[in-house]
């Protein structure tokens, strides 16, 4: 992008030329704010003449910080020189500098704890507790730390605020206990990225002044998504300079479970003094027809800033609605159009998305989409860096920029399986107290610190390595360090089955290499410690790739991304909206904000989609259409006027029959299905060899039998099928 002026539009202009105070911008989806942040950034640096050392810009993703600072770059000098980063990875950034200046139990080489890590300090803490039978104990702690943390108090004070809690010293012990582990273990977890930095600019005014001082400029995206602590940075990190320039859409606050409060929009004014105030209403993404629905949905809403979305794009295809039977006929009906767009109509498949509000309703999706060899990919599912086979490797490295890991060491010192079980283990954390050491210090000392042959024996030989591979960690190159690391302690050995699983084990931890060498390649200076974190840092729609497959998301992953087509499914109450939204008028504000980014994430055409039935939670039951349809014009919700089929053979049924009345986009030119018949044996690219057992009336739908799979209900017209006899 080259720095141009006049690409923004007059709306956007104002928003620009006022540089100094206090200044929001309500900015609605897909009007261009990162067109005017990324412009502000270079108008600053090329006609004020600012420093780009003295510019902060704050966002919540890599993703969008990236693309941020790339752009930037393109438009200006010096764009190296300025902060552009997620608040998490700057947070990081400060404390690696000045940990030690508010707590001298920690080091600069603290690790970051992911979920699991943290997980599995809470699972030792229950052991000790001897809470082991308590099913609930995990998501009750959980909550509690998250909880005190983010409310930014003091342990005492927790107490006293949830003293109704009849177990609340219990709770408070268990905090303490948890904070406790993780500071021998010098680590810190996500949450304390934001409230360590936070008290070490409340208890160290030099280094908050360092900091302020510096950044006479601060900019901050997704305003809307800030919490509590977040808002508190902000104000600190702007307090001396007062140039603060936030951009939001509380019509896209879509993260309160999380703590983000669109609140701290209305209360930007309370906060700073003259602010002023610009709207980006003018949309570039959306068809007109898209945007009236969005507009038409979120009007609904009474928490916001009126705005009403317009663009110059043209009117677009009709906005598709569809109500089918059940959760089979919607999979085929979303295939059968995602088919139809590709093959007849010139989309790729990377251009479509499949939207859902649960996780749960992914199911008959990946099963149609298989069955039609549509490539897919599950996005925001299972992380890369959360594999087990990646996150061995990464235990291993973290041991090296901090021994003091515990969680690290315990991972791995016995994988791959070099004979060290239970006991040994409880061994060796007996002599390391013994000797105020960490697990691995004992480890690497162990022929030092006892006489037990057995264990010297157990221990000595991952010493041996670890003290061989320290030696060289500095002055390797990451990819090659991390090479020597999986050869010499025999990593891929534990791999050698020859089976699916363990191939793809092999093969994700030689794209772990493979993304290294990226790393190294970009960052020439940087070594393993920031290597470590910036994976322990990405964020679910960081690891969103562009290749050619169609994208199944829930709406929480996909805010920021866009796609040329959307299909929203699962439009049923309590469903979308979720059940717990129905008796609270907040959080129904909230799902109508997230049906809200699931319509404007699309460009050219939306599908909507409902079913009559739905096997869900381990039953089948009748559903009620989504009231958000109704607020379209598409039921009548309020008054709930539906009838069903209730014939006892169609009653909840799975029947071919059922697909004969499924509404599917027509396409340009038919697949010959009369080539089919009942006994033929066909090969599917997925399913292998199978037997068509029955065809539908009028040839659109085949039961085939499939040795070791069972039956499959699939279009014919569409299906990769090759008739053999």
């Amino acid at each position: 992008m080259t720095y141009n002026i006049d690409s923004l539009n007059d709306e956007q202009k104002k928003a620009l030329y006022v540089t100094d105070g206090a200044i929001l911008v309500s900015a609605g989806a897909g009007s261009g704010k990162t067109r005017l942040l990324t412009h502000r950034i270079a108008y600053l640096i090329k006609e004020k003449g600012v420093n780009p050392y003295n510019i902060l810009a704050i966002t919540f993703t890599n993703k969008a910080a990236n693309e941020m600072r790339e752009r930037v770059a393109s438009m200006v000098d010096g764009a190296d020189k300025i902060w552009i980063s997620t608040f998490h990875s700057m947070c990081a950034k400060i404390l690696r500098a000045n940990i030690h200046n508010l707590d001298d139990s920690y080091d600069n080489n603290f690790t970051i704890y992911s979920d699991s890590d943290t997980d599995k300090v809470i699972k030792q803490i229950q052991v000790e507790m001897n809470k082991t039978e308590d099913d609930k104990f995990k998501k009750n702690l959980s909550f509690h730390i998250s909880n005190y943390k983010n409310n930014f108090t003091d342990i005492r004070k927790y107490r006293i605020e949830n003293s109704d809690l009849h177990n609340i010293d219990e709770i408070v012990a268990e905090i303490e206990r948890y904070e406790e582990i993780l500071r021998s273990n010098n680590a810190v977890d996500f949450d304390d990225l934001l409230v360590l930095t936070c008290k070490l600019f409340e208890s160290c005014p030099d280094v908050l002044f360092h900091y302020a001082n510096r950044f006479q400029y601060v900019l901050v995206d997704e305003f809307q998504d800030t919490n509590k602590i977040q808002f508190e940075l902000v104000k600190k990190l702007s307090s001396i300079h007062k140039n603060l320039f936030v951009v939001g859409d509380e019509d896209q606050c879509i993260y309160s479970w999380r703590g983000a409060n669109f609140e701290n929009i209305y209360h930007f004014k309370d906060n700073f003094q003259n602010v002023q105030v610009f709207k980006l209403e003018r949309n570039y993404r959306s068809t007109k027809n898209i945007l009236n629905t969005a507009n038409l949905l979120i009007k609904n809403n009474k928490s916001r800033y009126s705005k009403n979305l317009w663009t110059e794009k043209e009117e677009g295809s009709e906005v598709v609605r569809r109500e089918l039977n059940d959760e089979q006929e919607e999979a085929d009906f979303v295939s059968r159009t995602i088919h139809t767009l590709v093959n007849k109509e010139g989309y790729n498949y990377k251009d479509c998305a499949i939207l859902l509000r649960l996780n749960a309703l992914t199911l008959p999706f990946e099963e149609k989409l298989l069955s039609y060899n549509i490539p897919y990919k599950i996005f925001g599912g299972f992380k890369f860096y959360e594999r087990a086979e990646i996150k061995n490797v990464l235990s291993y490295l973290r041991l090296f920029i901090n021994p003091k890991d515990e969680q690290a060491f315990l991972r791995i010192i016995n994988f791959p399986k070099r004979g060290i079980g239970d006991s040994a283990i409880e061994n060796l954390k007996k002599i390391a107290i013994l000797n105020n050491k960490s697990l691995l210090g004992a480890c690497l000392e162990i022929e030092k610190l006892t006489n037990e042959k057995n264990i010297v024996n157990k221990f000595s030989n991952f010493a041996s390595t670890y003290k061989d591979l320290f030696a060289s960690y500095e002055t390797q190159p990451l990819n090659e360090f991390t090479a020597d690391v999986i050869e010499k302690y025999g990593i891929k050995n534990a791999y050698q089955g020859k089976n699916e699983e363990d191939i793809d084990k092999l093969m994700n931890i030689d794209s772990l290499l493979s993304s290294m060498q990226t790393f190294v390649l970009k960052n020439p200076n940087a070594g393993l410690a920031e290597y470590l974190e910036s994976v322990s840092l990405v964020n679910d729609i960081d690891s969103y790739d562009e290749s050619n497959n169609v994208t199944v998301a829930t709406v929480h992953a996909v805010k920021g991304l866009e796609f040329k087509v959307v299909f929203v499914v699962g439009l049923e109450e309590k469903i979308f909206p979720i059940s717990r939204a129905i008796s609270s008028d907040s959080e129904m504000e909230e799902e109508r904000r997230l049906m809200y980014v699931a319509i404007t994430r699309a460009e050219e055409n939306l599908y909507l989609t409902n079913c009559r039935t739905r096997f869900i939670y381990g039953k089948r039951d009748y559903m009620i259409p989504s009231r958000f349809l109704g607020e379209l014009g598409y039921s009548n919700y309020k008054n709930k006027t539906f009838s069903f089929e209730k014939k006892e053979e169609q009653k909840f049924s799975h029947d071919i029959n059922f697909y004969k009345s499924i509404s599917i986009a027509p396409t340009k030119a038919k697949v010959d299905t009369s080539v089919y018949s009942v006994g033929q044996l066909v090969l599917h690219t997925k399913f292998g060899i199978g037997k068509i057992i029955s065809i539908t009336a009028d040839g659109k739908c085949g039961d085939i039998s499939f040795n070791g799979i069972g039956t499959k209900t699939l279009l014919l017209e569409i299906a990769p099928l090759k008739i053999i006899k």
